[in-house]
């Protein structure tokens, strides 16, 4: 078996992880992985022909002596020591976040932030679970000056085994809402979960940026060093773009939503925390354009959209419905995907839904099997203006028939509803 220590001195003469047999750069390090449906040991000769240095693996390999396969007890578990050991040797500061909702725009707003007086490495895109922490953690150099890793969890304990990777200095909850409700069990498990990554601070030591303004944060911070914010009259205006408030300066931003503000405020205080000038910071976040499908807004030929169709959760799907019902626009119409990995709660949080869209006179286009079922048991419950659609393809086939002009559109639903594919026919 190879130790940690043996693999290091690999990975300091070949520092390219990759966990695909497709993708092997020259000189790289396949890691083989498992899954329920797939099995990376199978593919660790490929990758190695294809242009990998080496294959580590976790079962017996049909390789005669080759040296190129080196052996562990779990390819996964030794990906991330791999990873804590090089954190440990490189030692710079390193900001952990997640949260339940804003997480990832935050992430970005601090990185664009911190830019703009650091060599940063941050997390790319969304890789934020247990393979996605370690890979980025491994692309961690000495040119680098600070590192800003994003963290997700759907289950209890997720949070603690990242934070055990990465080992922040600094730490930041975005937020606590109702999400992946089947993994954690309740809301207090969503909240116990997130909070380990003040646990992690409070015993490692280091600060945490707080929003004072968000109670259940300010529940589970007793003990902890606190670095606090308040976006509390910070928003000026929001229709449909963000301008908001940084002490004397108001800044236009390319966000929609109201709900960004704390985004943009916790950005912005990280930024001044680390010496980034207030010139500096609001240049970042007025440049900062969203992607990935999260709080965009874009003109088409025919309709305005509001994209934000990356994810949703009861608590997302509030604020954006909120935010979207105060828009001074025409003709406003939602379409709205089921939310997922609900649980026992899934029906009554889909009715909450469909209840707040009539509380704010919205028209809604309802997608997807779980809403179907939510809106059955409204009965005789007025519902004028919804209409339901078993999934994307019946709107757009729908669209097809009955094409949408001069209309302003917020398109919200969990990924897995592919809701992101609609706008190219609207």
């Amino acid at each position: 078996m190879v130790t940690i220590e043996q693999l290091y001195e690999v990975f300091l003469q070949h520092p390219v992880i990759t966990t695909d047999s497709r993708d092997c750069p020259k000189g790289s390090v396949f890691f083989a992985l498992k899954g329920e449906n797939f099995n990376g040991n199978k593919f660790a000769m490929q990758a190695l022909e294809r242009g990998c240095a080496y294959a580590v693996v976790d079962e017996p390999i049909d390789s005669g002596t080759d040296e190129r396969i080196l052996t562990v007890d779990n390819v996964l578990i030794a990906l991330q020591q791999l990873a804590r050991h090089h954190r440990r040797v490189i030692g710079l500061p390193v900001i952990g976040i997640t949260g339940t909702n804003g997480k990832t725009t935050t992430k970005e707003l601090i990185a664009a932030v911190l830019r703009k007086k650091y060599n940063i490495l941050y997390t790319q895109g969304n890789f934020n679970n247990q393979i996605g922490v370690p890979k980025t953690v491994l692309g961690l150099r000495r040119e680098h000056e600070l590192a800003v890793i994003e963290m997700g969890a759907s289950h209890p304990g997720d949070i603690e085994e990242l934070v055990n990777i990465s080992e922040p200095n600094f730490a930041i909850i975005t937020n606590v809402g109702r999400a992946h409700l089947q993994g954690f069990g309740s809301f207090e498990g969503v909240i116990r979960t997130k909070g380990e990554l003040y646990d992690f601070i409070r015993q490692h030591g280091g600060k945490v940026f707080i929003n004072t303004d968000n109670p259940n944060l300010m529940g589970i911070s007793q003990g902890l060093q606190l670095v606090p914010y308040s976006s509390t009259d910070r928003l000026v205006s929001c229709d449909p773009f963000l301008r908001f408030r940084w002490k004397d300066t108001e800044v236009q931003t390319n966000l929609i939503g109201a709900y960004n503000v704390d985004n943009l405020v916790a950005a912005a205080t990280i930024g001044q925390y680390f010496g980034v000038s207030d010139k500096d910071i609001c240049d970042a976040l007025g440049e900062y354009v969203p992607s990935m499908g999260r709080s965009q807004f874009r003109k088409t030929e025919r309709n305005r959209l509001v994209i934000d169709a990356y994810n949703a959760n009861p608590t997302s799907m509030e604020v954006s419905l909120s935010g979207f019902s105060q828009m001074q626009m025409s003709s406003k119409l939602a379409i709205l995907g089921d939310m997922k990995e609900l649980g026992a709660v899934s029906r009554e949080e889909h009715l909450n839904i469909i209840r707040r869209v009539r509380q704010y006179g919205i028209e809604a286009w309802l997608v997807g099997n779980e809403f179907a079922e939510a809106l059955s048991c409204l009965g005789s419950e007025s519902c004028s203006g919804v209409k339901s659609f078993a999934d994307v393809e019946s709107v757009k086939s729908y669209l097809v028939a009955n094409p949408l002009s001069d209309r302003t559109i917020l398109i919200k639903g969990s990924n897995s509803t592919r809701l992101h594919t609609l706008p190219d026919v609207l």
